[in-house]
């Protein structure tokens, strides 16, 4: 089997491929064309004690998922007190899509106190198998691939929803996750201006990084100053409680929600999707459970968002706000992962052993 590294994924990653690739992922889940099923989930780390981590400064985590959450600067400080797990959630999510030469089983783990270790809050592989034989047929760092796919979901979503005319992008959030939706629709859309917001001082260390990267991007201090006058709005955190005032978005915005991935989690409030002219989910059946969504609303109340792929569903008008929200499919790793295998194939990159 081939193993690819974190530098292997890196160095075969085209965003603007892999828009192309999530995009179609989508529109075969919208068809019926893969199979997706649950994703188990459980609490590690119960009965084990191990010594508090160092360093973290107590900020906000940055989040997604769907289906995961994506931090920077959240965690436990502390000295070298012990403490007792459970310390994360671990989740298993297998996928293929219809054709494909090679199904994918992600294994994800998501630590919260982890950047007080100077590790990352989520770490996943993926393992391609075979799909004719079962014989393993490669094993691939699997974080870069996440945040990637993730963030081509605001991608293809602002490509296919936004209002027209260059973007002006509110992010609230500045972890990896927030960095990789921007570099998404960067790549997806006429990207003029970005307003980054998070409670710590990470904001300003993200829209550093993505001025680094050509994108024009700075720092503010309020959710409201990210999100007046922008086109397009992310949210990336891994927040319990709503993260701005719906009260603030202009006529026309499109918000793209990204960070809760179940009930307890939560980042719009009920004024964003009063307002909302229009609710899409990548998985609708799913969508609708989250904390964002209120009980009168359910799952036949968002459109797929492979309907706006595929051009059945859409805007209506530049004035419409909509909402995308976003749980987060092992359908897109799936297809990443098979894509990237194949280009790192293509140009021998990795390096195969025998199991």
């Amino acid at each position: 089997m081939r193993v690819l590294s974190d530098g292997d994924v890196a160095s075969v990653l085209d965003l603007e491929a892999l828009l192309e690739v999530v995009d179609e992922a989508f529109r075969k889940q919208g068809r019926g064309e893969v199979e997706r099923p649950d994703r188990p989930h459980f609490p590690v780390g119960t009965g084990l004690t191990v010594p508090t981590p160092k360093g973290s400064d107590g900020g906000e985590s940055d989040g997604s998922d769907s289906g995961e959450s994506d931090g920077s600067d959240s965690g436990e400080s502390g000295g070298s007190d012990l403490v007792e797990g459970p310390f994360g959630t671990a989740l298993v999510m297998p996928a293929y899509v219809h054709g494909a030469e090679t199904y994918a089983t992600k294994l994800a783990a998501v630590h919260e106190a982890n950047p007080g270790r100077g590790l990352e809050t989520v770490n996943a592989t993926i393992a391609l198998t075979d799909a004719a034989t079962g014989l393993p047929v490669a094993y691939l760092s699997g974080s870069r691939i996440t945040n990637a796919r993730t963030g081509c979901i605001g991608g293809v979503a602002a490509r296919a929803l936004a209002a027209g005319g260059p973007v002006t992008l509110g992010v609230i959030g500045a972890g990896q996750q927030a960095r990789w939706q921007v570099r998404a629709i960067d790549a997806a859309t006429d990207l003029e201006r970005v307003r980054v917001h998070s409670p710590s001082d990470s904001r300003l260390e993200c829209a550093a990084t993505l001025r680094s990267e050509g994108i024009d991007a700075t720092a503010v201090d309020s959710p409201r100053a990210a999100v007046a006058g922008a086109t397009v709005v992310v949210t990336a955190t891994p927040a319990s409680e709503p993260v701005f005032d719906g009260a603030d978005l202009d006529p026309g915005t499109l918000v793209v929600a990204i960070g809760a991935y179940d009930e307890s989690m939560r980042e719009l409030d009920a004024e964003t999707i009063r307002r909302a002219d229009r609710l899409f989910g990548d998985v609708p059946s799913e969508a609708a459970h989250t904390g964002d969504i209120p009980d009168d609303v359910t799952a036949a109340d968002l459109t797929p968002l492979s309907a706006a792929l595929e051009g059945t569903a859409g805007r209506g008008s530049d004035a419409e706000i909509i909402v995308v929200e976003s749980v987060g499919s092992a359908v897109l790793d799936a297809a990443a992962a098979e894509h990237l295998h194949t280009e790192a194939q293509r140009r021998d990159v990795g390096r195969d052993v025998d199991v």
